[in-house]
């Protein structure tokens, strides 16, 4: 039987796991056996740009703490050798660096994740992976919000210069070229 002292431990570190999983917005969960070290850091470094937390830890205290915010339905996910990637800021972070990384080293496997307190399958995952990030989405509502006004732009300049072309400086003339 685990001393007091190693219980009080296991049970702080299950209390900040429960707090860190329960402001992630989503996590994903690999098997990394078979990396080799310098992959693992090239990893690691890559999680660190995108602000993502990956975290190799014994899988009955991340089950602990994924049971004290509520989530179920993992425990075939939490067996064998198992890390977590999780975010707090961007939801499709972890699921684009993990499979980023699975898809170039065959040994690393995607296991399942977390998405706003649900469990979701492996295949999830990878589907979430492939969305875009915020900022590409904004960029392309930008873009579908301003191609009409700009294509209106370009013909009402064609009828200009085709006005223009024709010698025409009255509006009238010009709406008549324009038909």
């Amino acid at each position: 039987m685990p001393s007091k002292k190693v219980l009080e431990e296991k049970a702080k570190i299950v209390a900040d796991l429960s707090t860190d999983f329960k402001t992630a917005q989503a996590m994903v969960f690999v098997e990394y056996r078979g990396l080799t070290v310098a992959q693992d850091t090239a990893m690691r470094a890559e999680m660190r740009k995108a602000g993502v937390t990956y975290q190799v830890i014994k899988n009955t205290l991340s089950g602990r703490a994924l049971d004290a915010i509520g989530i179920a339905g993992l425990e075939d996910v939490l067996k064998g050798p198992t890390a977590i990637a999780y975010s707090k800021d961007e939801m499709t972070a972890p699921a684009k660096v993990v499979k980023t990384f699975a898809d170039k080293h065959d040994v690393m496997k995607i296991k399942g994740g977390v998405i706003e307190g649900k469990a979701i399958s492996a295949d999830d995952v990878k589907v979430i992976a492939s969305i875009p990030s915020k900022d590409v989405l904004y960029g392309q509502i930008v873009y579908t919000l301003l191609a009409p006004i700009t294509g209106l732009a370009v013909a009402l300049n064609a009828i200009v210069e085709k006005g223009e072309a024709a010698g025409i400086t009255n509006v009238a003339e010009l709406a008549v070229v324009a038909e």
